[in-house]
């Protein structure tokens, strides 16, 4: 049976890129407008693993998806770095002095806003999807409108691309995990990342403790976000990637921090895809 796999956007997006690329077997896309939806598909156990874009090197952590995984228990499997390539594409026999309008999702839209300085007269619109906008192009074959979108929906709907990697820094990457409900996936022989969320106290260098307990552990500290908790107004938990080399490490690292902090999960274990 297929993997019923849950992302962002629909057919020709880059979640569907990424969906393509990291499972070797054949997959069912279940088609998410919203990243919220997608944790939706898996709680109803409509999907049996999920993709969510989680940062990128240009604008930076997407915050709220920390919390979606967070709050839903969600469990990260693995992860999946994505070259983003922005193309500009029209219907089918527009050329780009008929664009008055693109149409793209706002991540898009502020990776690609240096390009569009010099074309004052189009209107940018946000949208939810970057492949959805392309496909809306080819379904209703809309004039003087143009998507951003990866370079298989123009390929997938048909249209013509009138300007390519429009991004403003070329080297543009974006990291997706991989999500399911339950986490039972990997060896620990095989693990050597892993992400976690804790709780510091108020105390002077609470957090400077926890970061040497883990550098003392041979763990690399490879990414930490802060985020506030709603519940108790200005106290904030934290997010943070560490990858190690054995994880009898990971392990000794997790039983200190579980007597130190107030509070500590383990959001998930995987393999690094940067390796």
């Amino acid at each position: 049976m297929p993997i019923r796999v849950a992302i962002q956007g629909i057919k020709g997006s880059n979640h569907h890129q990424v969906a393509k690329d990291y499972f070797d077997e054949q997959v069912d896309l279940v088609e998410c407008l919203s990243f919220d939806a997608v944790v939706d598909e898996l709680l109803r156990k409509n999907a049996d693993k999920g993709i969510m874009a989680i940062e990128n090197s240009i604008a930076g952590s997407i915050i709220p998806n920390y919390a979606l995984v967070h709050k839903n228990n969600l469990h990260i499997i693995g992860e999946y770095y994505l070259n983003i390539h922005h193309n500009l594409m029209v219907l089918k026999g527009q050329k780009f002095k008929d664009i008055r309008e693109v149409s793209s999702h706002p991540m898009a839209l502020l990776q690609c806003k240096e390009f569009f300085k010099d074309y004052p007269n189009i209107k940018l619109v946000e949208d939810v999807d970057t492949a959805e906008t392309a496909k809306r192009i080819h379904d209703k074959k809309l004039r003087h409108i143009a998507a951003i979108a990866p370079k298989v929906a123009a390929e997938l709907y048909d249209l013509d691309i009138v300007a390519d990697d429009i991004q403003t820094i070329k080297n543009n990457s974006t990291r997706f995990i991989i999500v399911k409900t339950k986490n039972k996936e990997l060896s620990k022989e095989e693990i050597n990342k892993a992400s976690l969320r804790f709780l510091t106290d108020h105390k002077r260098g609470s957090l400077a403790t926890v970061l040497n307990v883990m550098s003392d552990c041979n763990l690399n500290l490879t990414k930490i976000q802060s985020l506030p908790v709603i519940e108790t107004p200005w106290k904030y938990s934290f997010f943070v990637d560490v990858t190690f080399n054995k994880y009898e490490d990971f392990d000794k690292a997790k039983s200190l921090l579980n007597i130190m902090l107030e509070e500590v999960k383990i959001l998930g274990e995987y393999k690094n895809a940067m390796l």
